[in-house]
Protein backbone atom coordinates (compact mmCIF):
# COMPACT_ATOMS: atom_id res chain seq x y z
CA UNK A 1 0.00 0.00 0.00
CA UNK A 2 1.49 3.53 -1.05
CA UNK A 3 0.01 6.37 1.14
CA UNK A 4 -0.87 9.54 -1.37
CA UNK A 5 -2.10 11.83 1.23
CA UNK A 6 -3.63 12.66 4.25
CA UNK A 7 -6.61 15.05 5.25
CA UNK A 8 -4.61 16.46 8.15
CA UNK A 9 -3.86 20.42 7.53
CA UNK A 10 -1.17 22.60 9.06
CA UNK A 11 -1.06 25.74 9.85
CA UNK A 12 2.78 26.37 8.98
CA UNK A 13 5.07 26.21 6.27
CA UNK A 14 7.15 22.58 6.33
CA UNK A 15 10.34 24.42 6.20
CA UNK A 16 12.25 21.61 7.78
CA UNK A 17 10.50 18.71 5.89
CA UNK A 18 11.45 20.66 2.60
CA UNK A 19 14.92 21.24 3.54
CA UNK A 20 15.65 17.22 4.69
CA UNK A 21 13.94 16.66 1.39
CA UNK A 22 16.35 18.82 -0.60
CA UNK A 23 19.71 17.82 1.05
CA UNK A 24 18.66 13.74 0.57
CA UNK A 25 17.96 14.60 -3.24
CA UNK A 26 21.12 16.58 -3.75
CA UNK A 27 22.88 14.18 -1.69
CA UNK A 28 21.74 11.21 -3.80
CA UNK A 29 22.43 13.32 -6.74
CA UNK A 30 26.02 13.51 -5.89
CA UNK A 31 26.04 9.40 -5.71
CA UNK A 32 24.74 9.19 -8.96
CA UNK A 33 27.77 11.00 -10.14
CA UNK A 34 30.38 8.70 -8.45
CA UNK A 35 31.87 5.43 -10.13
CA UNK A 36 31.04 2.57 -8.24
CA UNK A 37 34.30 2.29 -6.54
CA UNK A 38 34.25 5.60 -5.12
CA UNK A 39 30.72 4.87 -4.46
CA UNK A 40 31.36 2.01 -2.19
CA UNK A 41 34.20 3.58 -0.39
CA UNK A 42 31.68 6.84 0.23
CA UNK A 43 29.16 4.19 1.97
CA UNK A 44 31.48 2.55 3.94
CA UNK A 45 32.89 6.27 4.92
CA UNK A 46 29.51 7.78 5.73
CA UNK A 47 26.91 5.11 6.50
CA UNK A 48 26.62 2.77 9.94
CA UNK A 49 28.85 0.03 9.58
CA UNK A 50 27.76 -2.39 12.78
CA UNK A 51 31.16 -4.02 13.54
CA UNK A 52 33.25 -0.75 12.74
CA UNK A 53 30.72 0.63 15.03
CA UNK A 54 31.18 -2.09 17.66
CA UNK A 55 34.86 -2.31 17.52
CA UNK A 56 35.19 1.88 18.17
CA UNK A 57 32.92 1.24 21.11
CA UNK A 58 35.37 -1.52 22.46
CA UNK A 59 38.28 0.38 21.70
CA UNK A 60 37.75 3.44 24.16
CA UNK A 61 39.70 5.59 21.18
CA UNK A 62 37.99 8.83 20.76
CA UNK A 63 39.59 9.55 17.71
CA UNK A 64 38.72 6.01 16.45
CA UNK A 65 34.63 6.35 18.23
CA UNK A 66 33.94 9.60 17.08
CA UNK A 67 33.76 9.24 13.15
CA UNK A 68 32.07 6.37 13.72
CA UNK A 69 29.02 8.20 15.47
CA UNK A 70 28.99 10.76 13.31
CA UNK A 71 27.68 8.03 10.58
CA UNK A 72 24.32 7.64 12.87
CA UNK A 73 23.59 11.37 11.48
CA UNK A 74 25.19 11.44 7.88
CA UNK A 75 23.94 7.39 7.07
CA UNK A 76 20.45 9.31 7.45
CA UNK A 77 20.90 10.93 3.93
CA UNK A 78 22.28 7.97 1.66
CA UNK A 79 20.09 6.23 -0.16
CA UNK A 80 20.97 2.57 -1.91
CA UNK A 81 18.30 3.24 -5.51
CA UNK A 82 16.04 5.53 -6.87
CA UNK A 83 12.84 3.71 -4.90
CA UNK A 84 14.25 4.05 -1.50
CA UNK A 85 14.53 7.64 -1.66
CA UNK A 86 11.42 8.25 -3.57
CA UNK A 87 9.43 5.80 -0.99
CA UNK A 88 11.63 7.60 2.34
CA UNK A 89 10.84 10.97 1.05
CA UNK A 90 7.02 10.20 0.09
CA UNK A 91 6.46 9.24 3.86
CA UNK A 92 8.20 12.26 5.12
CA UNK A 93 6.17 14.61 2.71
CA UNK A 94 3.25 13.43 4.07
CA UNK A 95 3.58 12.68 7.58
CA UNK A 96 6.78 15.15 8.29
CA UNK A 97 5.12 18.14 8.23
CA UNK A 98 1.82 17.79 10.97
CA UNK A 99 4.95 17.26 12.99
CA UNK A 100 6.59 19.92 12.24
CA UNK A 101 3.58 21.80 12.63
CA UNK A 102 2.58 20.87 16.28
CA UNK A 103 6.49 20.45 17.37
CA UNK A 104 7.72 23.75 15.83
CA UNK A 105 10.82 23.88 13.14
CA UNK A 106 14.00 23.45 15.36
CA UNK A 107 12.68 21.00 17.75
CA UNK A 108 11.29 19.31 14.64
CA UNK A 109 14.72 19.01 12.99
CA UNK A 110 16.12 17.40 16.65
CA UNK A 111 13.36 15.13 16.73
CA UNK A 112 13.78 13.89 13.46
CA UNK A 113 18.05 13.53 13.45
CA UNK A 114 17.92 11.83 17.44
CA UNK A 115 15.34 9.19 16.12
CA UNK A 116 17.30 8.46 13.56
CA UNK A 117 20.29 7.78 15.10
CA UNK A 118 18.77 6.02 17.87
CA UNK A 119 17.19 3.55 14.62
CA UNK A 120 20.89 3.36 13.31
CA UNK A 121 21.83 2.15 16.95
CA UNK A 122 19.13 -0.15 17.85
CA UNK A 123 19.65 -1.85 13.95
CA UNK A 124 23.54 -2.48 15.25
CA UNK A 125 22.21 -3.81 18.68
CA UNK A 126 21.00 -6.83 16.57
CA UNK A 127 23.98 -6.73 13.97
CA UNK A 128 27.31 -6.09 15.59
CA UNK A 129 29.49 -8.26 13.64
CA UNK A 130 27.77 -7.19 10.39
CA UNK A 131 30.38 -5.64 7.69
CA UNK A 132 27.18 -3.73 5.48
CA UNK A 133 26.80 -0.71 5.34
CA UNK A 134 23.25 0.64 6.54
CA UNK A 135 22.25 3.92 5.43
CA UNK A 136 18.89 5.84 4.59
CA UNK A 137 16.36 8.18 6.25
CA UNK A 138 14.16 5.78 6.99
CA UNK A 139 14.90 4.86 10.66
CA UNK A 140 14.34 8.82 11.29
CA UNK A 141 11.26 8.55 9.15
CA UNK A 142 9.81 5.73 11.49
CA UNK A 143 9.96 8.13 14.65
CA UNK A 144 7.82 10.24 12.39
CA UNK A 145 5.78 7.87 12.00
CA UNK A 146 5.35 6.95 15.32
CA UNK A 147 4.56 10.63 16.68
CA UNK A 148 2.06 11.03 14.28
CA UNK A 149 0.39 7.44 14.99
CA UNK A 150 0.50 8.79 18.21
CA UNK A 151 -0.80 12.52 18.01
CA UNK A 152 -3.32 12.02 14.72
CA UNK A 153 -4.40 8.52 15.37
CA UNK A 154 -7.77 9.39 13.32
CA UNK A 155 -6.56 11.06 10.22
CA UNK A 156 -7.59 9.28 7.13
CA UNK A 157 -4.47 8.55 4.67
CA UNK A 158 -5.36 8.30 1.10
CA UNK A 159 -3.96 5.60 -0.01
CA UNK A 160 -2.95 3.50 -3.19
CA UNK A 161 -4.02 -0.46 -3.16
CA UNK A 162 -3.00 -2.70 -5.86
CA UNK A 163 -5.31 -5.53 -6.76
CA UNK A 164 -3.52 -7.32 -9.61
CA UNK A 165 -3.69 -5.19 -12.54
CA UNK A 166 -5.66 -2.63 -11.21
CA UNK A 167 -5.11 0.27 -8.58
CA UNK A 168 -7.89 2.09 -6.31
CA UNK A 169 -7.87 4.08 -3.27
CA UNK A 170 -9.22 3.77 0.19
CA UNK A 171 -8.84 6.48 2.80
CA UNK A 172 -7.76 4.54 6.05
CA UNK A 173 -6.84 5.81 9.56
CA UNK A 174 -3.34 6.43 10.39
CA UNK A 175 -3.65 3.85 13.21
CA UNK A 176 -4.53 1.31 11.27
CA UNK A 177 -2.23 2.64 8.30
CA UNK A 178 0.87 3.15 10.37
CA UNK A 179 -0.50 0.44 13.05
CA UNK A 180 -0.22 -1.97 10.18
CA UNK A 181 3.46 -0.80 9.15
CA UNK A 182 4.57 -1.02 12.12
CA UNK A 183 3.44 -4.88 12.74
CA UNK A 184 5.50 -5.50 9.37
CA UNK A 185 8.48 -4.31 10.50
CA UNK A 186 7.89 -5.68 14.13
CA UNK A 187 7.35 -9.18 12.63
CA UNK A 188 10.40 -9.03 10.11
CA UNK A 189 12.72 -7.98 12.77
CA UNK A 190 12.04 -10.53 15.70
CA UNK A 191 11.86 -13.68 12.42
CA UNK A 192 15.39 -12.01 11.26
CA UNK A 193 16.82 -12.94 14.62
CA UNK A 194 17.55 -16.19 13.15
CA UNK A 195 18.64 -15.44 10.08
CA UNK A 196 22.68 -15.03 9.43
CA UNK A 197 23.56 -10.92 9.96
CA UNK A 198 24.92 -10.96 6.34
CA UNK A 199 21.77 -12.94 4.38
CA UNK A 200 19.36 -10.11 6.66
CA UNK A 201 21.51 -7.44 5.39
CA UNK A 202 21.71 -8.18 1.79
CA UNK A 203 18.17 -8.18 1.85
CA UNK A 204 18.45 -4.86 1.68
CA UNK A 205 15.80 -3.53 4.82
CA UNK A 206 16.98 -2.82 8.57
CA UNK A 207 13.81 -3.83 10.09
CA UNK A 208 15.31 -3.44 13.41
CA UNK A 209 15.92 0.17 12.56
CA UNK A 210 12.41 0.67 11.57
CA UNK A 211 11.05 -1.04 14.22
CA UNK A 212 13.35 0.99 16.87
CA UNK A 213 12.81 4.16 15.31
CA UNK A 214 8.61 4.26 15.63
CA UNK A 215 9.22 3.13 18.83
CA UNK A 216 11.31 5.84 19.65
CA UNK A 217 9.61 8.11 17.81
CA UNK A 218 6.68 7.81 20.10
CA UNK A 219 8.52 7.64 23.26
CA UNK A 220 10.48 10.92 22.46
CA UNK A 221 7.27 12.90 20.78
CA UNK A 222 6.13 14.26 23.86
CA UNK A 223 8.68 15.53 25.09
CA UNK A 224 9.43 17.30 22.22
CA UNK A 225 6.29 19.70 22.22
CA UNK A 226 4.01 17.32 20.45
CA UNK A 227 0.79 17.49 22.72
CA UNK A 228 1.85 21.19 23.71
CA UNK A 229 -0.75 23.89 23.96
CA UNK A 230 -1.65 24.86 20.46
CA UNK A 231 0.28 27.97 19.89
CA UNK A 232 -1.98 29.19 17.36
CA UNK A 233 -4.99 28.86 19.33
CA UNK A 234 -6.18 32.19 20.59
Amino acid sequence: MVPLTDNNPTQTTPYVVYLLILVNVLVFLYQLSLPVAELEQFFFRHAVVPKDLTVAFNSGDTSLLLPELMTLFTSQFLHGGILHIAGNMLFLAIFGNNIEDKMGHFRFLLFYLICGALAALSHWFFSMDSTIPSLGASGAIAGVLGAYILRFPKAKITTLVPLGFFFFTVRIPAIFFLGFWFFQQAFFSVASLNVPTNVNAEGGVAYWAHAGGFVFGMLLAPLFGLFSRDRYAS
